[in-house]
């Protein structure tokens, strides 16, 4: 009887210690890589992710500011600067998750 109560005790702490119980969000990501650009009468929007800044067409802006920056109805293009983390782009990616109708693409680096 003593050895059965170890295994339950030791089965119920192996699926304790590897159950998940939060749900993970989910974020699409859309590579630019083997597919034709959208034909589109808009120049798309260049957003340029680096580790501590970000750049809009050229110009700074920082992440709270990036939602009121955008318009959705022009796509946006992601370059990813050497050295960007993924919390980084993950955070970026939430931010521009909030804008309705936006279309985003992460381009691919070499």
């Amino acid at each position: 009887m003593t050895s059965l109560i170890d295994v339950i005790f030791l089965l119920l702490l192996f699926f304790m210690l590897t159950s998940t119980f939060t749900r993970f969000g989910e974020i699409d990501l859309t590579s630019a890589a083997g597919r034709g650009t959208r034909a589109s009468g808009d120049a798309p929007l260049f957003l340029q992710v680096s580790p501590h800044r970000l750049g809009l067409n050229g110009r700074d802006i920082g992440l709270d500011a990036l939602p009121e920056a955008l318009d959705s109805t022009k796509p946006v293009l992601v370059s990813l600067k050497p050295n960007v983390s993924s919390q980084r782009l993950v955070d970026v990616l939430v931010v521009l998750k909030t804008i309705p109708d936006l279309s985003v693409t992460v381009l691919e680096g070499t």
